[in-house]
């Protein structure tokens, strides 16, 4: 059985991920199956909207295979490097994408699955949703679009999510615009046959099953975090959490201090240079050369072997502290490609 599923229904051209063992954790494979349908659906009259879901009940995609990337990375880190190349493309493809797409985040979103997810017109969440870009906490970087995507949400709400890690669920969601819509669990089986149906309705189709997210938490902390991540440099919010004091600060404090120093550096140079980007082709270029080198650094291997690998959860960061993150290793990470190897979109 494919990893993949792709077909026509109706005038909706469906892909459903389909590994559901691995939380439908992207592979190379399974990135160039989605960009070759949605290719051959671009002008395809046949096709009116996209809709982009996942087989079983855990969750629409938990993220890339890293596993693959952290073997790789510790070998030539070719395999991996072609890994965000293609992705990125399907990333870069999707957000162009001249047909609506509708995305249903049922259960996990996050890393990859939020790369396919927000470039999506209509994202709809249900009440087993949680959204998160967990990169830092294996020494990776919030890629697959996190440049352009968090720094446009409200506030500083985007440069906490990258530095946290924090997992938020439907009503946040919703808040900080990960979400369009949504539509409780048991209602999404109907609500997809009402699309196949009648894709041309699909606002008022959405109108008709919208529920009640319900009040965002986010709501009582935006005052906090966008005082605190929108100080420059990390050591600065960090220095701004200890000095606060609250239970909420000193939570935000014990989460970043299992992070990778030099990964949130990076995540904080990454979305203020996306966040100026004038296309989401010039942040993925960007993005492309931060993953191409990262995935061979120390601290995503230790990262790895931490988290996923041996499970100890006490990874040893090298440099261990902010302080130990310079300027110049950060330039080395963001330089320029040689030509023949930066990426570019499709055409």
């Amino acid at each position: 059985m494919s990893d993949v599923l792709s077909r026509i229904e109706g005038l909706v051209g469906r892909i459903t991920l389909n590994r559901p063992q691995a939380l439908h954790a992207l592979t190379t494979d399974m990135c160039q199956a989605m960009t070759s349908v949605l290719m051959a659906w671009r002008e395809d009259p046949a096709v009116e909207l996209v809709l982009l879901d996942h087989a079983g009940e855990r969750g629409f995609c938990a993220g890339g295979d890293i596993r693959m990337l952290a073997e790789s990375g510790a070998s030539d880190g070719k395999a991996a490097r072609e890994f965000f190349f293609i992705e990125y493309r399907l990333n870069h493809l999707l957000f162009e994408y001249p047909k609506p797409v509708a995305v249903i985040m049922d259960g996990i979103t996050m890393g990859g699955g939020v790369g396919l997810a927000m470039p999506a017109r209509y994202r709809i969440a249900t009440e087993k949703t949680t959204f998160a870009m967990p990169e830092t906490g294996i020494g990776l970087f919030p890629d697959v679009g996190g440049g352009w995507f968090l720094p446009r949400m409200p506030g500083h709400i985007g440069v906490w999510l990258a530095l946290t890690g924090a997992r938020i669920k439907a009503a946040d969601c919703e808040l900080v615009g990960v979400a369009t819509d949504f539509v409780e669990s048991v209602k999404i089986a109907d609500l997809k046959a009402a699309i196949l149906a009648n894709p041309a309705a699909i606002e008022t189709i959405l109108t008709e099953y919208e529920g009640d997210a319900g009040r965002p938490p986010l709501a009582g902390h935006q005052d906090e975090i966008d005082k605190v991540f929108a100080l420059d440099g990390l050591e600065a919010i960090l220095a701004a959490l200890k000095a606060s004091g609250s239970d909420w600060a000193n939570e935000q404090l014990k989460v970043m201090a299992t992070k990778s120093p030099q990964t949130m550096k990076v995540a904080l140079r990454q979305l203020h240079l996306g966040g100026q980007a004038k296309t989401f082709a010039e942040n993925m270029a960007m993005e492309y050369r931060i993953g191409a080198r990262v995935v061979q650094r120390h601290d995503f291997l230790e990262g790895v072997r931490a988290v996923i690998v041996e499970k100890d959860h006490a990874p040893r960061w090298n440099p261990p502290t902010p302080e130990g993150v310079s300027e110049t290793m950060l330039d080395a990470i963001f330089a320029g490609l040689p030509s023949t190897e930066e990426w570019t979109p499709l055409t």
